[in-house]
């Protein structure tokens, strides 16, 4: 299993090599064995945090290439300039890249191909990890497939859900993520691929529940401090989960998940911050982010959700110190006199044109009113 240590820590690596330099004399000073150092064992009592954010569905619709397009290419950069901070302040920022980089023509649904220019956004507002196994990753087949990975693999972003090979399958999923002192084992999961048949030897992370007991169960032999399942799955356009996806859920919990976070519906679902009787460990389990930026602009799909999560590591035990959300919204070029496609926090709806403000009101209402009913032990985050 592969391990990746993100690319923001690369200084705790150059403090310690500098910090070994300047103890070299001492270290290898001579010592009899009557002069041997007294080591004394501290015991660590101060907790160390790691954050995490998890964003929906990253996708390209026509719409969307068409207003990035540009004499020299194409450009995102309004795409996420409102919420860039946002994402830079977790640790590990994670979202699920729901279309392929399959190169040109570009298009986008039903099958979707998107710009480089667009994973090179996302790189740059700071997403960490890319998830890939979903519905529209066999959108150019294998090939399209294949390129994607390449072009993650270029700019050093760790992904999973979609392979090269059965090896590569086996040797990185479930996928290991350290970062700092913290030990992260995420395994994920699409329910489909659209009718589409990966071309050997070609391989998805599909929704098999022998094959998923037996990726925990090697995720678990590792040790992590937590396992988190990423689940493509549920009804498209429903607000509230499945009886599949429920079901489905406390397996995962029973096989050993830690958490589990969700997408496809394309609309918010509700979240559970569950608490065990026992031992008072939190588990989050969140049914659907919903679609973080897209063309879609029908009721409920306007809009999505980023949902943090922060682990806490004291004296070797791991919990979930906390977790909350925020809603977000796509401006879309209708509604927008710069004619881009750009995710609003709810901080800048005054900003906005009288029918944006509109629409993302409409939007903020009814998620709203759906989690006070349905969700569980969390609360929204102004942002």
């Amino acid at each position: 299993m592969t391990r990746y240590g993100i690319r923001r820590t690369s200084w705790l690596r150059l403090a310690w090599f500098a910090s070994c330099i300047l103890c070299l004399p001492a270290c290898t000073s001579s010592q009899s064995k009557e002069e041997a150092p007294v080591v004394t064992t501290v015991q660590d009592t101060v907790p160390s945090t790691l954050s995490l954010l998890f964003v929906g569905d990253l996708m390209q619709h026509q719409s969307q290439i068409d207003a990035a397009k540009r004499a020299e290419g194409y450009d995102y950069t309004a795409s996420f300039l409102h919420v860039k901070d946002e994402i830079e302040k977790a640790d590990i920022a994670i979202g699920n890249l729901e279309c392929s980089l399959g190169g040109k023509p570009y298009a986008g649904y039903p099958c979707f191909s998107a710009p480089d220019e667009f994973l090179f956004a996302i790189h740059n507002a700071g997403f960490d990890m890319l998830n890939t196994a979903n519905n529209h990753c066999l959108d150019r087949g294998s090939k399209g497939g294949n390129r994607t990975i390449q072009l993650l693999d270029s700019l050093s972003i760790p992904h999973l859900g979609t392979y090269p090979d059965s090896a590569t399958q086996v040797r990185e999923h479930p996928l290991i993520i350290e970062q700092k002192g913290f030990k992260l084992a995420f395994v994920a999961y699409t329910y489909a691929t659209n009718g589409i048949k990966a071309a050997p030897p070609f391989r998805v992370n599909y929704i098999e529940e022998k094959q998923m007991a037996e990726d925990i169960a090697r995720a678990k032999a590792m040790k992590p401090d937590a396992i988190i399942a990423l689940m493509h799955w549920g009804e498209e356009y429903q607000s509230i989960p499945s009886k599949e996806q429920k079901s489905l859920a406390e397996k995962l919990f029973a096989w050993g998940a830690t958490h589990i976070i969700g997408s496809h519906p394309h609309v918010v679902q509700p979240i559970e911050l569950r608490t065990d009787s026992l031992t008072g460990k939190r588990n989050l389990l969140v049914y659907s982010l919903g679609n973080y930026i897209s063309g879609m602009s029908a009721n409920k799909t306007d809009g999505g959700m980023m949902v943090r999560m922060t682990l806490e590591k004291k004296k070797g035990e791991t919990t979930l110190k906390h977790a909350d959300y925020s809603l977000v919204w796509t401006l879309r070029p209708a509604h927008n006199p710069q004619k881009d496609y750009a995710l609003i926090p709810p901080s800048r709806i005054d900003s906005l044109q009288p029918s944006a403000q509109y629409l993302y009101r409409r939007f903020l209402k009814q998620a709203r009113s759906l989690f006070e009913q349905k969700n569980i032990g969390i609360s929204e985050k102004s942002i």
